[in-house]
């Protein structure tokens, strides 16, 4: 089999405004992502997704568009999508980092593999290790502790047990909004913290040490981006399990990670690390050093959290059951791309047994959705 095209499809879905995110990035109200369609010769097409955003891991959408079309597309051609080594390669060896780019072409191949198979992605990873329904935690942006107050008591009513709170701005304000969701949650109900890489390694420190009666479960990515040494000490002088996240796109960032003895957990995902099989890659490195990961997110729509849950199903070292992961991505948009959207109820997000990704997506939506000025 060889790959005959590739086609590429900016897309612009804005988020349900309940759900829009407020974080030490900033706020995120729309979600200009990279669609990709892989054919080959044998009339099998694949998809892929760049859920790109340029204050988080630098890359745009026109950027992306640009790199696939004219850098890695021309590489893919008359490739095997079953060479997975190849096409990792070439695209490495064309350009650094861009790895959201990079997934969007990889999970296609993975989707063409499937549905030539007749299996699932999971399938090819080795197969089942988890139920295919998966128990997620849901993020909350930034609000004012009366919102987040009212916010979490409609999560608690929806059903999650766990609920991560974004802080990493003004330590007051954060602390706040902290104490008022763990007063609206009760004691029995998981509380993880996520900085986004928003405060330094003494503001980190402090903080924890003002929440600890508020029980933090996981203290995701407190110091900043590059700086080993102050996620360490937080580690080291705070006692909620640290999880990193912003600072670990690939597997050199993970060796540096467990060198340095800077956290308890690796958060892992498709998009971020460059396509299912570096995030695999990751897992199974960490698993080797006794570091637990679990499932990161960038509010991906239906196709990158397919690539998610197909990987959470066949990794064992995806441990969400203990640390809860986030895949609820599609459910913060006003649309859906997909013409048979994952199923997501309240925390619970499954997906079925079809082949490749398991889903279809609807070219109806993407046109009606599609970014006016790419």
């Amino acid at each position: 089999m060889k790959i005959t095209h590739v086609e590429t499809f900016q897309v612009c879905i804005p988020l349900i405004p309940a759900r829009r995110m407020i974080s030490a990035l900033g706020t995120h109200t729309e979600s200009r992502y990279l669609l990709v369609r892989l054919g080959t010769d044998a009339g099998i097409d694949g998809v892929g997704e760049a859920t790109v955003m340029p204050i988080w891991s630098g890359e745009t959408a026109w950027g992306a568009q640009a790199l696939v079309e004219r850098v890695l597309a021309p590489l893919l051609l008359d490739c095997d999508p079953h060479d997975l080594a190849t096409i990792g390669q070439r695209m490495d060896g064309a350009t650094r980092h861009n790895w959201f780019a990079k997934a969007a072409l990889e999970m296609a191949c993975w989707d063409i593999q499937g549905k030539a198979a007749g299996k699932p992605v999971y399938e090819l990873l080795g197969g089942a290790v988890r139920p295919r329904s998966i128990r997620c935690r849901f993020s909350m942006g930034a609000y004012e502790p009366e919102r987040a107050r009212a916010r979490a008591l409609e999560l608690v009513a929806e059903g999650f047990d766990t609920i991560k709170v974004k802080v990493g701005g003004q330590p007051e304000a954060d602390i706040a909004r902290v104490r008022a969701v763990r007063e609206a949650i009760g004691p029995e109900r998981a509380l993880t913290i996520d900085a986004n890489c928003g405060w330094d390694a003494d503001t980190a420190v402090a903080c924890m040490k003002a929440l600890d009666d508020c029980c933090i479960a996981l203290n995701e990515q407190p110091t900043p981006d590059g700086d080993y040494a102050s996620l360490a000490r937080v580690r080291r002088e705070t006692r909620p399990p640290v999880m990193a996240d912003d600072i670990c796109f690939d597997l050199a960032h993970a060796h540096e990670l467990i060198r340095n003895d800077c956290c308890d957990v690796i958060s892992v995902y498709p998009g971020k690390n460059g396509g299912i099989t570096k995030s695999r890659a990751i897992a199974e490195f960490a698993a080797q050093h006794g570091v637990a990961c679990s499932i990161g997110s960038n509010l991906e729509w239906d196709v990158g959290t397919a690539a998610m849950a197909h990987l959470v199903v066949a990794t064992p070292n995806l441990q969400v059951e203990k640390y809860p992961g986030d895949m609820l991505g599609p459910v913060y948009h006003e649309a859906r791309i997909v013409k048979d959207p994952i199923d997501i109820r309240g925390p619970v997000v499954t997906i079925t047994d079809r082949p490749g990704l398991g889903v279809e997506v609807d070219w109806q939506v993407v046109r009606a959705h599609a970014c006016q000025d790419d």
